[in-house]
C-alpha cells in the first residue's frame, strides 16, 4: 500500500533538544494519531515535517513526494492546523480568509461558506473575540476549503469541551469518506485517538518508540496483576513496565502467554493508549 507519509532518519537540533532518527511510515487512507508527553517532540516533527523549522538531515515524503523537491505543490494539497498561534488576533475572518484563499491553488469559496454557516461563524467577527472553540472551527474550515488530501494537525483537540471535540471527530471522518487520504494528528487525549485513530505513532524524548496499527497494539498488550512471590529475575524482563506493592504486583507487557507459564492466577486487564503510553514512558522501550 502506498504511503501517505514517509519519513526517513529525521533530525533536528536545538539547544536543549532534538529529534533523533525520526522515521515513519504512513499508509493511504489512514487516521495517524502522535502521541507523547509535553516536550516529547510533537509539535517540532510536525513544523520540521512541514518545513516551518529546517531539518538537519533526513527524507520527508508527504503524499508520495518529496518535501525538499516539491514544497509548494505538496502545500497545495495539505490543510495544517495548529492549536494557536496561526491566526491574526488583529483581524476579522473575512480577512484571515482572504490571506489563506490566496495561498492555495483550488481555494472553494462554497465549501468555505458551507462550512462557516455550519460552524455557527460570521466573517465580520474579530478572531480577537472568538472562543477557543470557535477558533478551532474556523481553522478547520480554513484547512478544509481548498481541497486538501491530507490534514496535518497540532492538538486540535486541546482545550476544548466533549461537544466541540465530537463534532471536529466528526467532521475528520466525513472528510476521510469523502476521498481524504489521511489525517495526521496530535494530541494528549488519548480518549479521542481510541475512537478515531488506526495508527499511532508514540514519541518519548524525541526518538520514535513505535508506530503501530492501533488495534493490534491495545490486543497485543495488557494489565496484569499477581502475587509477587511469582516474580523473578528471568519474568521480571517481560514487564515493559512493573511496579511492585505490599498486596502484589502490576505491570504493562506485551508477552502475556509466556508470563502465564510462570505466573499462577495472573489476572489479566484490557489497557488504554494513556496507560500504554505511560509505561514505556517509566519503563522502558516495547520488548522484541
Amino acid at each position: 500500500m502506498e504511503n501517505v507519509i514517509e519519513i526517513s532518519g529525521l533530525n533536528k537540533k536545538y539547544e536543549n533538544f532534538q529529534l533523533s532518527d525520526v522515521s515513519m511510515n504512513i499508509p493511504r487512507g489512514c487516521v495517524a494519531g502522535f502521541i507523547g508527553l509535553n516536550g516529547a517532540g510533537k509539535t517540532t516533527t510536525i513544523r520540521t515535517m512541514l518545513g516551518l523549522s529546517k531539518k538537519d538531515g533526513g527524507t520527508i515524503k508527504l503524499l508520495g513526494r518529496d518535501i525538499d523537491e516539491d514544497e509548494k505543490g505538496i502545500k497545495d494539497e495539505i490543510g495544517v492546523v495548529f492549536d494557536e498561534g496561526y491566526l491574526y488576533e488583529s483581524l476579522k475572518m473575512r480577512e484571515m480568509k482572504s490571506i489563506v484563499a490566496n495561498a492555495y491553488t483550488h481555494w472553494d469559496e462554497a465549501t468555505y461558506a458551507r462550512l462557516m454557516e455550519r460552524f455557527g461563524l460570521r466573517e465580520e467577527q474579530g478572531i480577537s473575540t472568538l472562543s477557543k472553540g470557535m477558533k478551532m472551527k474556523f481553522a478547520l474550515a480554513l484547512a478544509l476549503s481548498h481541497n486538501a488530501k491530507l490534514l496535518i494537525m497540532d492538538e486540535p483537540t486541546s482545550g476544548l469541551d466533549p461537544l466541540v471535540r465530537k463534532e471536529l471527530l466528526d467532521i475528520l471522518a466525513k472528510f476521510m469518506e469523502k476521498g481524504g487520504e489521511g489525517v495526521f494528528y496530535s494530541s494528549h487525549i488519548t480518549s479521542d485517538l481510541e475512537k478515531f485513530a488506526d495508527v499511532i505513532v508514540f514519541i518519548d524524548d524525541g526518538e520514535i518508540v513505535l508506530v503501530e496499527d492501533k488495534d493490534y497494539l491495545l490486543d497485543s498488550h495488557v494489565l496484569v496483576k499477581g502475587d509477587n512471590k511469582f516474580l523473578n529475575n528471568e519474568n521480571r524482563k517481560y514487564f515493559i513496565d512493573l511496579h511492585e506493592g505490599e498486596y502484589g504486583f502490576s505491570g504493562v507487557t506485551n508477552r502475556r502467554s509466556v508470563l502465564e507459564e510462570s505466573i499462577p492466577d495472573l489476572v489479566c486487564e484490557k489497557v488504554d493508549i494513556e496507560t500504554l503510553m505511560l509505561a514505556y514512558v517509566q519503563g522502558g522501550r516495547p520488548n522484541d
